[in-house]
């Protein structure tokens, strides 16, 4: 009688529980054969995350009353050829928040992707990864990541097609409340078929020990136009200061008397196109760096590939980029998580979303 009525109770419990709030768990696993060349040496091999970040995630929500309800998102990385966990071994690197969600907007708070960033994966025809990422050439945010520790951002509601997104990240120097400081906002407008996105990042370079650098500053504008039978993709963004263009390997991959010299002058320039064919889609883009300093370290990069659908979770990918530097310039073809390690890349993978 007593196991019955434990059983009775847990279940009442786990049933007000499920009225109360919603969990849900979900997930990517992607893998891919990679082939870099152009540096310093050839390299093939069996990677996860090419086309997007292999993760693991729990979100939920859970409705407070009054139009008012909590907010949360745990999202670990992981390298599913190996098991090893992602960002540097954070538990749930990717993304962790908690917040409140009301008619007025969304205030959350935590480890959080920037608005520079999502402007940019917005319009990328490769929904930045594979050999063709955007993050290749095109600063994410003032350091070239995608995302902000100790972050609280604002979501505004959508009126008219339009809403904001601001975020600051403090950065957590004792004494100096400006050093490390992250400040970001999105101006959105999505309706019909046009969605456009006005973006900004401003980072402090400053640190505990390293004072009166100058800050990074990325301003992006981006464009997605769904025509029907294709969508056009463009994006024109400009990079100023210190750390404000850092390429995605900093090791001099080319193996140069002189190491190349990030860009702290530059702007740079997207197009692309997807188009739908049956049962896949075709993609390509073209991205031009124009570095403005004395150096004129340019870069462009050509992209194509073909993702097949085989049912709504599960898609194949060929993916080929090639980037041809400049005056010394060392950027190389990556992926959603890699830098990679020349100047040329081919991705043949195969994605699972769940």
């Amino acid at each position: 009688m007593k196991k019955t009525m434990l059983a009775l109770m847990l279940g009442a419990s786990a049933a007000t529980a499920a009225a109360q709030s919603n969990v849900t768990v979900y997930g990517i696993v992607d893998m891919a054969l990679v082939r870099e060349s152009g540096g310093t040496a050839t390299t093939t091999k069996l990677t996860s995350g090419v086309e997007a970040g292999s993760r693991l995630g729990f979100k939920g929500i859970e409705d407070l009353g009054g139009g008012m309800s909590a907010v949360f998102l745990l999202e670990n990385g992981y390298q599913s050829d190996t098991g090893a966990m992602g960002q540097g071994g954070l538990l749930f690197g990717r993304q962790a928040y908690v917040g409140l969600q009301t008619r007025a907007g969304t205030i959350t708070l935590g480890r959080q992707y920037t608005p520079q960033y999502l402007a940019v994966a917005t319009v990328d025809p490769f929904g930045s990864g594979t050999a063709g990422d955007t993050k290749n050439l095109m600063a994410s945010t003032g350091n070239s990541a995608s995302r902000m520790d100790n972050a609280v951002k604002y979501v505004s509601p959508v009126l008219g097609g339009f809403n904001v997104e601001l975020v600051y990240g403090a950065g957590e120097v004792s004494g100096d409340s400006a050093a490390g400081r992250q400040l970001g906002g999105s101006l959105n407008y999505n309706r019909g078929p046009l969605t456009l996105r006005l973006a900004t990042h401003h980072r402090d370079n400053d640190t505990a020990t390293l004072k009166n650098t100058s800050a990074a500053n990325n301003t992006v504008l981006t464009a997605l136009y769904d025509a029907g039978f294709m969508k056009l993709h463009g994006a024109f963004g400009i990079d100023k200061g210190l750390n404000s263009a850092l390429p995605r390997n900093a090791a001099n991959p080319f193996g140069y008397a002189v190491a190349p010299t990030p860009s702290t002058d530059s702007d740079v320039m997207l197009v692309g196109a997807t188009v739908p064919q049956g049962s896949g889609v075709w993609l390509a883009s073209y991205i031009r760096k124009n570095d403005k300093t004395s150096l004129n370290q340019d870069a462009q990069q050509f992209a194509g590939g073909y993702r097949y659908y085989l049912s709504k979770r599960t898609d194949l990918y060929g993916v080929y980029a090639y980037i041809r530097n400049r005056n010394g310039a060392g950027y190389t073809v990556g992926s959603a998580i890699e830098g990679g390690t020349g100047n040329r890349g081919v991705n043949l993978g195969i994605r699972h979303v769940f």
